[in-house]
């Protein structure tokens, strides 16, 4: 899933190099903390925060086949 949320956010930055995707596993949580450069923000967080609301989705989508839930922090 990290790689999934790392090819989604490096596709809409103009920065790619500086996409950067960490893991924090516990028993039962998967936390993902997706960095961008501060001037790529906006194009993650989107109006309102609509894209940012699309990638949780989406990573939360592929992970319905594991048992643990999962959390995507923009940071």
């Amino acid at each position: 899933m990290d790689e999934l949320l790392e090819f989604m956010a490096k596709s809409l930055v103009s920065n790619p190099d500086a996409v950067k995707v960490t893991k924090k596993i516990t028993s039962s949580e998967l936390t993902l903390e997706l960095s961008v450069a501060p001037e790529d923000m906006g194009k993650v967080i989107g109006k309102r925060g609509r894209i940012a609301k699309a990638l949780r989705l989406i990573v939360s989508a592929a992970a319905l086949d594991t048992d643990k839930r999962v959390n995507v922090d923009i940071i």
